[in-house]
């Protein structure tokens, strides 16, 4: 049986699928999870704090889904979390928001300020850099030999897709897995060859 924490973000992301948030009143957000409106501001004390709690429930949801791609066989987890993020981004508009940082119309935002009664309603969500930078460093501790900076380049690389999708891209998304694969390629090659990048020293020589 959910929690009434869990009851009412789950009210509130049905409320939002229905209306604007700025539309979304607390009232009915407690109605739709069947508690009292008191028991909701003991919980999150505004709706700001109902809004960052969403927002965090929303992130980690798309963390624990990076974390299962993840699992995938090591020359395929860089795809894999590529594959869930544009999905995941195109499915969850909260989702895209928290990634690219466009808020579409009619979206909760994160409230930074400290509310007036001492309650913050817990972390605020991660900016976008700080998103992109956790799931890089999962991919990069979960991908041997695959450097940070291809991680990110493959995961810009999905979040240019979900503001750009890819012409004629069917539902698998194959032309997107596509590039993503064109990108850690070299890197898969180089592995498996056993090749390295030149050392300092031939690098220094000039041919004879």
């Amino acid at each position: 049986m959910p929690t009434a924490r869990q009851a009412l973000l789950e009210a509130a992301h049905r409320a939002l699928a229905d209306r604007p948030w700025r539309a979304v009143r607390m009232v009915d957000v407690a109605t739709l999870a069947d508690v009292s409106r008191q028991t909701l501001y003991n919980e999150f004390g505004t709706k700001g704090g109902l809004a960052g709690a969403l927002l965090r429930q929303a992130a980690d949801g798309y963390l624990a889904g990076v974390d299962r791609a993840l699992t995938a066989p090591a020359p395929d987890r860089p795809a894999a979390v590529a594959l869930w993020t544009l999905r995941a981004a195109r499915q969850d508009a909260l989702v895209r928001a928290l990634l690219t940082g466009h808020w579409a119309e009619g979206l909760p935002r994160p409230d930074r300020r400290p509310d007036p009664r001492g309650r913050t309603g817990g972390k605020p969500p991660p900016e976008p850099g700080e998103l992109l930078a956790l799931v890089r460093d999962r991919m990069a501790a979960a991908s041997p030999g695959v450097t940070a900076g291809r991680c990110e380049t493959v995961l810009r690389l999905a979040l240019s897709c979900v503001i750009v999708p890819v012409p004629g891209d069917d539902v698998t998304d194959s032309r997107a897995l596509r590039l993503v694969r064109e990108a850690t390629r070299p890197v898969v090659l180089e592995r498996a060859a056993g090749i390295s990048g030149p050392s300092r020293t031939a690098g220094g020589r000039s041919p004879r």
